[in-house]
C-alpha cells in the first residue's frame, strides 16, 4: 500500500512492567488488519516476543518493531510504525534508544497496579525529548482495576493536562468517546464534564481559536481549527490524553488505532528532530525537512547481530529518500556502501522494500562499519550531523569475565563486542594493567541476562569473578614536584630535568596541563614527552594504583643538555617529577557514589534502611508517591558503590522478593581513612627505579 509522509505514524509502547505492552501491541496488529489472529504471551506467538530467551521467561527484553498498513476509508490510508519496548528497567538502554525514533511515546498503565515508580521516569524521559505523550490505561475489565483511581494518580503525578479522549463504560466492557461528543454517561462520570475540560484545555493553546470558541462556543470552531489546535498541546506538553482500553478483549483497541491515526503528529507535524552539526566552533542545530528529494539524513537507532542476514541496522529517515542500490555514506567516512537490500521489519521477520521515505523506519544488513546512532546520508554536506545524544543510565554493576577454554579469548572478545552494540547500556571494559575484561550493566539480572545470550548465540562459557571497583585518585592541597634523570651509559647518555606544581580542581573537572617554561630552559620539543610520563602517573596511579583525576599540572622550569637531553629522558623526569608532588599533596582516594533508589513495602521499610545504613548510606528521603496505593515506599540514598556487593540477594531476602531498586552514577567522593589505608597498602608500585 503507497502512503506518504503525512500518512506515517511512528509510537513507541513503554512503561512498568507487566502493564500489558506486548499484548496491546498484538491487538493493535490484530484491528489494523496486520493480524489475522493476536498471538498471546503464554503462547510464545507475539509477534515481538520473538526470542527464545523471552519466550521463557513471559516479557521483553529489547525492542521489536512491526508495523501496519491500514485504510479506514478509501480516500485515506495510513502506515504505523509500531515499537514494543521492554519494562524491566536492566533493559532501558534499548527501550530508551526506541525514543530516538518516533513523535510519540504510548505509555501504557496497568489499571489495576496503577502509576507505577516506572511509569514516571518513562515519561520524563518521553518529555526530555519533546515527545508528543499519550496514556494508555490497560486491563479496565479486570476485577480490580480501578480507573477513577489511576485517573487520579495521573493527574498528581503529570499535572491537570492529563485528560481523557475516552472514558470506560460498564465496568470497562465499553470505551465511550468524550473528545467527539458530549453525551452518554461513564464509569467516570457525565462524559459532558471530561469533554468541556478536554476542549477548554486544547482550545487555550491558540489564542486565535480561543476567541473563536468564545466567540461561537464549541459550533464556532472548524474541524480544522480543533485538530491543528490538539496537536499543538500534544506537541507543546499543553495535553496529555489517556485512553482506556483492555488488550485482552479488544475493548477500546479500535478507538486506540483511530486516535493514533486521525489525531497523532506524522513526523511533518511534531517537534523536530534534535539534530546537530558539528562547526569550527562547536555544534549548532541543524534544520531538516521532511523532503523525500532532499539529502539523505538517517539515524541508525538499534544495531541486531543477526544470524542469518548479519548484522542489521535499523533506522529512522529524517530526510530524502533512501531506495535499494543507494549510496549512503556512514558518519565522515569516506567510502561509500551500496543499499543491496532494504528491509521493513515485523517482529523477526523481514520484508524487502523498495525505498524508505523521510518518517519511515527501515534496515540494512551486512554493513559492518554500521554502529548505534550512526547517522547514514548522501552527501559529504553532511559528514558532521548527529542526532543529540540519548542520556542513558551509566551500566554500574560489573563481572570480570574470561574465556572457560583456552582458546576461545578471540571468540570471547568478538561476542562481547556484538552484545555491547546491541545495547547501548552494556559496556565492555578492558584493564591493561591487571589484564581484566570487565562487563557492565544495570543491574545483577542484565548481566546474567548477557551471560546467557554468550552461551546460547555465541557458544561461549565463561568464567567471572567481582570486578576491582573503580576508585580515583586525586590531590587536596597544591605542591611542587621536582627530579633530575641523569643516566650515562658510556655512550650519548640522557638527561632531562623538571620543576612543576600540580593543584586541585573541581571535581569532574578532569585533567589540565599547563606549560610555564619561560627562556627555553625545556625546548618545545620536549614538552610532549614531559606530558607524556605525567599522563603515565594518571593512568597507572600514584598512591593505590587507580587513574587520577581532576589535577591541574603546571610545568614551569627545567634544563636541559644539548647531547644528552632525549625525548626518554624528560619522559621519566616528568614522571617523577609528578609522583613527588603528589606525596606532597595530601593524595586522596576517590571511591563511585551512586544514586540509589529502592522500593519496598512500608513494612519492611526499617529493615531496608538499616541495611542500607550498615552500607555507608545516606538517606536522601523517602516517598510514598504514587506507588501509596500498591504500600510501596521508594527510598532514595547515596551509597558507595563497594558496598552494594550482596544487596540485591539481602533486599530479596528482606521483602520476601518485593524488593527492587534502581541505582545511577552520581560522583566521586573521598574514601575514608581506613579504607584509604588499606587500598595504599595492598598496593605494589609498578613504577621502574632509577
Amino acid at each position: 500500500m503507497p502512503y506518504a509522509t503525512r500518512d506515517i505514524r511512528n509510537v513507541a509502547l513503554a512503561g512498568h512492567p507487566g502493564a500489558g505492552k506486548t499484548t496491546l501491541l498484538e491487538a493493535l496488529l490484530h484491528a489494523g488488519g496486520a493480524l489475522t489472529t493476536a498471538g498471546t504471551i503464554e503462547r510464545g506467538t507475539t509477534v515481538s516476543d520473538f526470542d527464545p530467551m523471552e519466550k521463557a521467561r513471559g516479557h521483553s527484553m529489547d525492542i521489536a518493531i512491526a508495523s501496519i498498513d491500514h485504510a479506514p476509508s478509501p480516500d485515506r490510508s495510513y502506515h504505523l510504525n509500531l515499537i514494543d519496548t521492554p519494562g524491566y528497567p536492566e533493559f532501558r538502554g534499548p527501550a530508551l534508544s526506541a525514543l530516538a525514533a518516533v513523535e510519540t511515546a504510548l505509555i501504557v498503565v496497568d489499571a489495576d497496579a496503577g502509576v507505577a515508580h516506572g511509569t514516571l521516569r518513562l515519561m520524563e524521559r518521553a518529555r526530555e525529548r519533546g515527545l508528543c505523550r499519550v496514556v494508555a490505561v490497560n486491563k479496565i475489565d479486570h476485577e480490580q482495576a480501578d480507573c477513577g483511581r489511576v485517573m487520579r494518580q495521573l493527574r498528581e503525578a503529570f499535572g491537570n493536562e492529563v485528560l481523557p479522549l475516552n472514558l470506560p463504560a460498564d465496568g470497562g466492557r465499553r470505551v465511550v468517546d468524550c473528545f467527539g461528543t458530549s453525551a452518554g454517561d461513564s464509569d467516570l462520570g457525565p462524559v459532558a464534564d471530561w469533554h468541556q475540560r478536554i476542549l477548554d484545555q486544547v482550545v487555550e493553546i491558540d489564542e486565535g481559536v480561543m476567541e473563536h470558541f468564545l466567540d461561537g462556543g464549541e459550533a464556532g470552531l472548524s474541524p480544522q481549527e480543533l485538530h491543528d489546535a490538539f496537536e499543538k498541546s500534544l506537541r507543546e506538553g499543553h495535553l496529555v490524553p489517556v485512553c482506556f482500553v483492555s488488550a485482552r478483549t479488544g475493548t477500546g483497541v479500535r478507538e486506540l488505532l483511530q486516535v493514533a491515526e486521525r489525531l497523532l503528529p506524522d513526523p511533518t507535524e511534531a517537534n523536530p528532530p534534535q539534530l546537530l552539526k558539528r562547526n569550527g566552533h562547536g555544534e549548532e542545530p541543524l534544520d531538516t525537512h521532511a523532503d523525500a528529494r532532499g539529502h539523505v539524513i538517517a539515524d541508525v537507532f538499534k544495531i541486531v547481530n543477526d544470524p542469518f542476514v548479519g548484522k542489521l541496522g535499523v533506522f529512522r529517515v529524517y530526510q530524502g529518500t533512501v531506495r535499494r542500490d543507494t549510496q549512503l555514506f556512514v558518519d565522515d567516512g569516506r567510502k561509500p556502501f551500496k543499499v543491496g537490500h532494504l528491509f521493513r521489519l515485523r517482529g523477526k521477520e523481514h520484508v524487502e522494500i523498495d525505498e524508505a521515505i523521510p518518517g519511515d523506519i527501515a534496515a540494512v544488513a551486512k554493513i559492518d562499519e554500521l554502529h548505534f546512532d550512526a547517522v547514514l546520508h548522501d552527501s559529504h554536506d553532511e559528514d558532521s550531523v548527529h542526532l543529540a545524544p540519548t542520556r542513558f543510565p551509566k551500566p554500574m554493576f560489573g563481572l570480570a569475565v574470561q574465556a572457560a577454554s583456552r582458546g576461545q579469548e578471540q571468540k570471547l572478545a568478538l561476542a562481547l563486542q556484538k552484545l555491547a552494540e546491541e545495547d547501548p547500556a552494556f559496556v565492555v571494559e578492558h584493564n591493561a594493567e591487571v589484564n581484566e575484561t570487565v562487563i557492565r550493566g544495570l543491574s545483577e539480572l542484565h548481566l546474567r541476562v548477557m551471560l546467557e545470550r554468550l552461551k546460547e548465540r555465541f557458544a561461549v562459557d565463561v568464567d567471572t569473578r567481582p570486578p576491582r571497583i573503580a576508585y580515583r585518585e586525586t590531590v587536596a592541597a597544591r605542591a611542587e614536584g621536582h627530579h633530575r634523570h641523569k643516566k650515562q651509559t658510556g655512550g650519548a647518555g640522557q638527561f632531562g630535568e623538571v620543576f612543576l606544581r600540580i593543584e586541585p580542581l573541581p571535581r569532574g573537572t578532569g585533567f589540565e596541563f599547563v606549560d610555564e617554561v619561560k627562556g627555553g630552559t625545556i625546548p618545545g620539543q620536549f614538552m610532549p614527552a614531559v606530558e607524556k610520563g605525567v599522563r603515565q602517573v594518571l593512568q597507572s596511579g600514584a598512591v593505590s594504583g587507580h587513574a587520577m583525576q581532576d589535577v591541574r599540572v603546571v610545568v614551569y622550569d627545567g634544563k636541559h643538555h644539548p647531547v644528552d637531553s632525549k625525548e626518554i629522558a624528560f619522559a621519566t623526569a616528568g614522571r617523577k617529577a609528578f609522583l613527588d608532588a603528589v606525596a606532597k599533596a595530601r593524595p586522596q582516594v576517590l571511591e563511585p557514589i551512586v544514586d540509589l533508589e529502592v522500593g519496598a513495602p512500608e513494612a519492611q521499610l526499617g529493615d531496608v534502611t538499616g541495611s542500607l545504613a550498615a552500607r555507608r548510606a545516606r538517606i536522601v528521603g523517602t516517598d510514598a508517591g504514587t506507588d501509596a496505593a500498591r504500600g510501596e515506599t521508594v527510598v532514595k540514598a547515596q551509597v558507595p558503590m563497594s558496598e552494594l556487593d550482596g544487596f540485591a540477594a539481602e533486599l530479596k531476602s528482606l521483602t520476601a522478593g518485593k524488593g527492587r531498586y534502581s541505582l545511577d552514577f552520581s560522583h566521586y567522593e573521598p574514601v575514608p581513612p581506613q579504607v584509604q589505608q588499606k587500598l595504599v597498602e595492598a598496593y605494589k608500585p609498578r613504577h621502574d627505579e632509577d
